[in-house]
């Protein structure tokens, strides 16, 4: 209040007022004055707000992706094991593959085993070989019923596979998987090519290009099973396994079924292995994906948070004597606190509105490249906000220091 003469009553002097439009002009010119600075400082922020966006968008799309493959592959495939051998070849029926195939719901089915009994080093071929190649190891051999290779979706690059009259006259015939193949110097099927195993000619009808399940086959040999029951004997006891392949959401049916279908005197004889729900594996494989990558764009975002915070406290120091001076002209404590908090806002608002760009466009470029289907979270236009809270947190303490600072230190600077 001013000192009244005599006779008069006090006046009060009015509170000084900032309002917004002068504040916003300050807090514009307060950034503009250091560009190279500035540029610097919000580059942290550009970086964690585009690798949060990327990060979200690729896990989106990634969500996409693992969930229309998984519905597909893995969603349509049950396995199946028996617990003992005491019935039937490796505890399977002679005929499992048809008592399987007549439920409904089932496109193919198949049993198959690894013959232990033949050493890995005892498969060759009538191939000249190269003396110059590494001798071919590690060569298994498979016991299949001609129903897994259908149940296991593989295609051949030459010839065919053994058919049922294979099965029922236990012909001596092979199918190899092409890395079996390559390590056997085959690069070509020819009439007459065979193979030996364990010193018993095999005449090779076909060479598996890719399989989409049991892929362990690529590296072995494959002979009918009642051949190789025949010539080795049965598998071990619980070695032998089925492979079902099921129309879409015929799984669970399925696997409720075949075990009364294959032994139904004793339908605990199997061990039924169903598709996992794809929700549930999808919601995992996204979500630890997520929680890696948002743990680094958090990192990058404090890294920002720090950089701006660093940059408002030393401005703060450089323009002590314009604080003293704006508080000895009447400006309060909130109006100086106000406007580094606008300034280090306005900083971490620029990085948001330039990394959300930048952070969209890495996700399309990416899945362009992948051929994948971009899927964005529509909220993520919201991002830029997340800078600009980033920027206001980072500013709150030098903002603080900014208003605490009495007018006669600072003019004494």
């Amino acid at each position: 209040m001013t000192q009244p003469s005599e006779g008069q009553a006090p006046v009060a002097v009015p509170e000084s007022r900032l309002r917004w439009l002068p504040w916003l002009n300050e807090v514009i010119q307060g950034v503009g004055a250091r560009p190279l600075r500035v540029a610097l400082t919000v580059a942290g922020t550009v970086v964690g707000t585009a690798t949060l966006v990327a990060v979200l968008g690729l896990t989106t799309s990634a969500q996409g992706q693992v969930s229309g493959k998984f519905s597909i592959l893995r969603a349509t495939e049950v396995e199946v094991v028996a617990n003992d051998g005491a019935f039937g070849i490796g505890g399977f029926p002679q005929d499992a593959d048809e008592r399987v195939e007549r439920l409904k719901g089932v496109n193919a089915a198949g049993t198959a085993w690894s013959v232990d009994a033949v050493d890995w080093d005892s498969v060759s071929s009538t191939v000249v070989p190269d003396l110059t190649a590494p001798v071919p190891t590690g060569i298994s051999v498979y016991a299949a019923s001609p129903g897994l290779l259908t149940a296991s979706k593989a295609t051949l690059s030459q010839g065919r596979a053994f058919d049922r009259f294979c099965i029922e006259r236990r012909c001596q015939v092979a199918v190899l998987g092409v890395v079996a193949a390559r390590r056997l110097g085959i690069d070509q099927l020819r009439p007459g090519l065979s193979v030996f195993i364990d010193g018993t000619q095999f005449l090779v009808t076909g060479i598996l290009d890719d399989v989409e399940r049991n892929t362990q086959m690529l590296g072995g040999v494959i002979v009918p099973d009642t051949t190789a029951q025949e010539l080795w004997g049965g598998p071990a006891k619980a070695a032998a396994w089925m492979t079902i392949d099921t129309r879409i959401g015929a799984a669970a049916v399925v696997g409720s079924q075949v075990t009364y279908a294959l032994r139904p005197e004793a339908p605990s004889t199997y061990q039924v292995t169903l598709p996992p729900d794809p929700r549930s594996l999808q919601r995992s494989v996204s979500g630890d994906l997520a929680g890696l990558f948002l743990a680094l764009a958090g990192i990058t975002l404090l890294v920002g948070a720090f950089g701006i915070a660093n940059l408002t406290t030393v401005s703060v120091m450089e323009r002590i004597p314009e604080i003293g001076l704006r508080r000895a002209l009447g400006a309060r404590s909130v109006h100086i606190g106000s406007q580094f908090v606008g300034e280090s806002g306005f900083l971490g608002l620029i990085g948001g509105l330039i990394g959300a760009p930048v952070g969209i466009a890495v996700v399309l470029m990416i899945c362009l490249a992948r051929h994948w289907t971009a899927l964005l979270p529509p909220w993520l236009i919201a991002t830029p906000v997340l800078g600009l809270v980033v920027g206001l947190a980072a500013g709150a303490y030098p903002a603080w220091r900014a208003a605490r600072i009495e007018p006669v230190a600072a003019l004494q600077r």
